[in-house]
């Protein structure tokens, strides 16, 4: 927002100061995007994380050997702590069940089916909220992608800290730093929801990308031509060389946009005093509508209708540790399935521990938890556009598309079994923070409910594939039992006869021959001619076994086995 009269600014300076300071706040981004069939046949059998691993030099993505399956140096306690806070079958889906550390580049049965790939060459990012602010540096820790084995979907998780802000400047970061684009302008030609400015930087300062918010014309002719969202060129640029797939851009790994433009949030916020937090602080953290006007005092209003946020604290508010004794007192977990939020005290010890504190656990266990329950609705949303976009591409008149139409249901019938049964989990830890805070999540999102129907919706279609099938074998053996049944005979006449009508046994070859190929022609033309009136003879067949009919109707369906457009 513009100050533009200096009792606003001092309105604001004063909200500012009066505002609770945060120590530090720490930020996670987690965008789930659908990785999109390779066009490149080299490519056709390749896992993503294989072809992103063969481009070396050409590719700022390198794989990371994690602490649990490298070096035994760089695990320590909070890697142990995060291993046992889930239960089996999830350890072995995040970590994998090897005895032996493996190496990058190498695939193994025994490996987690997740891989993860990370780039070193972004330092920070330098971000301005509205025109006229100060820009804030925040510190990128580390940038990663997440693959996931026989699952085509990728997630870009970009986590950065920073220290010393106003509550204010927090929440704006908090909600406008994770968009994928704008989400329109106003009169004056500025971005919404999204950042004014954002920048890449490298551990020079140079800039290594920047955003291109205001340049709406871009944005909307994009959306007029491809019918599909144009990416700010900062995220763009993160993702390369994983291109969106309207793009021009050539990329041997293409996404899309799976899920809203505005990416799933975590945040850790240390406070100098959470106690001083007001409940429209506390609603406006928890669902991310970013900072009051500055100019109000106190919070300023709900940024909702009170009567929708009467239940605020039961729906979305963990508050098992928010009391002044414990380890970590005032200590609360805000959660609305897309955004997860821990604020507590900065001067609790155990709440800043980075080693096996709150912090340490935001970091580990709840980003796991965040990433498991994202990861399972970006999935369930793919299967659902494959069944859409197979359906789109089905032409019933042409063969080879009724059969791709096949190939395509059946194959996300089985990848669906298949991620039933790896990644599917309803319960992850028993222990009760953990648990609670997935249920949360999980409960928010709607997964089961989704899951459901996804299953329910391509069940549905391979029971009518089945069913099809069966009908199809059905039409088969009808027709094959009506030429056996009048082929029957002519069997059943020349063996009784058990003679030979034409006495050729002596004759020439030539002769002998010649009356071969005039019988096989003829019985081949009377086994096709009647397989082609099958289905005609099959009614005839039908009403000559009813003895509800008279004789003149049979004759009647006989008739029709010759009559034009009799069917």
């Amino acid at each position: 927002m513009l100050i533009t009269d200096t009792s606003d600014a001092k309105a604001q300076l004063a909200a500012t100061e009066s505002a609770p300071a945060v120590h530090h706040l720490r930020q996670t981004l987690l965008w789930p995007l659908r990785l999109m069939p390779t066009a490149q046949p080299r490519h056709a059998h390749r896992g993503p994380w294989q072809v992103l691993r063969d481009l070396g030099d050409a590719s700022p993505w390198r794989e990371e050997i994690d602490e649990y399956t490298g070096s035994s140096d760089r695990f320590h306690e909070r890697h142990y702590n995060e291993f046992v806070s889930f239960l089996p079958y999830v350890q072995r889906f995040l970590y994998g069940d090897g005895r032996k550390g493996r190496q990058a580049g190498t695939d193994s049965g025994s490996d987690s089916p997740m891989r993860v790939f990370r780039r070193n060459d972004v330092t920070a990012v330098r971000v301005v909220a509205r025109p006229g602010d100060a820009p804030i540096t925040l510190q990128v820790v580390h940038v990663d992608l997440y693959f996931f084995f026989d699952v085509d979907v990728v997630l870009l998780n970009v986590e950065v800290g920073v220290d010393d802000l106003s509550l204010p400047q927090a929440q704006e970061i908090l909600y406008r730093f994770g968009r994928a684009y704008p989400g329109g302008w106003d009169a004056q030609g500025q971005a919404l929801h999204c950042m004014s400015n954002v920048e890449w930087l490298a551990a020079d300062g140079s800039v290594l990308s920047r955003s291109d918010a205001q340049q709406r014309e871009a944005f909307m002719s994009h959306v007029a031509e491809h019918r599909a969202p144009r990416l700010a060129a900062h995220w763009a640029w993160l993702m390369r060389p994983l291109v969106s797939d309207h793009s021009d851009e050539a990329g041997a790994l293409r996404f899309r946009q799976i899920e809203y433009y505005r990416m799933p949030v975590m945040a850790y916020l240390a406070l100098d005093d959470p106690r001083r937090l007001s409940r429209t602080d506390f609603v406006r953290l928890a669902l991310v509508s970013g900072a009051a006007d500055p100019v109000v005092s106190g919070g300023g209003p709900l940024p909702f209708a009170e009567d929708s946020m009467a239940d605020f604290e039961e729906r979305y508010c963990y508050d098992r540790f928010w009391v002044n004794a414990g380890a970590a007192p005032n200590t609360r977990y805000l959660c609305n399935g897309r955004a997860l939020i821990v604020v507590g005290d900065a001067h609790a010890e155990f709440f800043c521990c980075r080693d096996r504190g709150v912090l340490a656990q935001f970091r580990h266990q709840h980003f796991l938890l965040f990433l498991i329950a994202h990861f399972q609705k970006a999935a369930l949303l793919m299967y659902s556009d494959r069944l859409v976009e197979a359906l789109r591409n089905l032409d019933i008149h042409d063969v080879a598309s009724v059969k791709r139409f096949k190939r395509a249901i059946r194959a996300s019938f089985e990848g669906f079994l298949r991620f039933t049964h790896r990644y599917w989990f309803h319960e992850i830890s028993e222990q009760a923070q953990v648990r609670a805070l997935s249920h949360l999540c999980t409960t928010h999102l709607g997964l089961d409910p989704l899951y459901d129907e996804v299953k329910e919706r391509i069940a549905d279609m391979n029971t009518y594939l089945d069913a099809d099938s069966l009908r199809r074998q059905a039409n088969t053996v009808v027709r094959l039992t009506v030429v056996t049944l009048f082929g029957l005979i002519g069997t059943i006449t020349t063996g009784f006869l058990g003679m030979n009508l034409l006495a050729e046994a002596e004759s020439p070859m030539w002769r002998k021959l010649l009356w071969f190929g005039l019988t096989f022609a003829f019985t081949t033309w009377l086994t096709v001619y009647t397989m082609v009136k099958s289905k005609r003879l099959s009614d005839f067949i039908d009403a000559l076994s009813d003895e509800r009919h008279t004789l003149r109707t049979k004759l009647g369906v006989l008739a029709r086995v010759w009559r034009p457009g009799s069917d």
